[in-house]
């Protein structure tokens, strides 16, 4: 079954999606702990990378690597909302899926690191 939102197009969709991106940053804030724990590293990170980055491309390396982070996690939640949503049991296939999701954000981590690291140090 489609989404009966589907078929709204134009400035009314535009409308609809902007309501519906800030309800989910509204429920990510309010509702999953890692996001917020994110959040407040990025509104450290993003202004210091704006003031450290030594170039245009160095500005844009550094906050983008953190919001991407942000990014990730919020697909990280939503994975686990919707595996929760279908079923709190364990099971394997429920696990793998949680867990690769961990992962993402993890490497997302290690990409946000690696590349401040590079764009400040060399």
């Amino acid at each position: 079954m489609e989404s009966p939102h589907k078929g709204k197009t134009g400035l009314r969709r535009l409308i609809n999606a902007t309501g519906y991106s800030l309800a989910g940053l509204s429920e990510a804030t309010r509702n999953e702990d890692a996001f917020r724990q994110e959040l407040l590293l990025a509104l450290v990170m993003v202004p210091l990378g704006l003031w450290f980055g030594p170039s245009g491309t160095g500005k844009a390396l550094l906050v983008g690597s953190v919001l991407l982070v942000l990014i990730v996690e919020l697909l990280n939640s939503a994975v686990e909302a919707t595996v929760d949503r279908i079923s709190l049991e364990d099971h394997r296939l429920a696990k793998r899926a949680k867990d690769i999701g961990s992962a993402a954000v993890m490497v997302a981590l290690l990409n946000a690191a690696a590349v401040w690291v590079l764009v400040l140090a060399f």
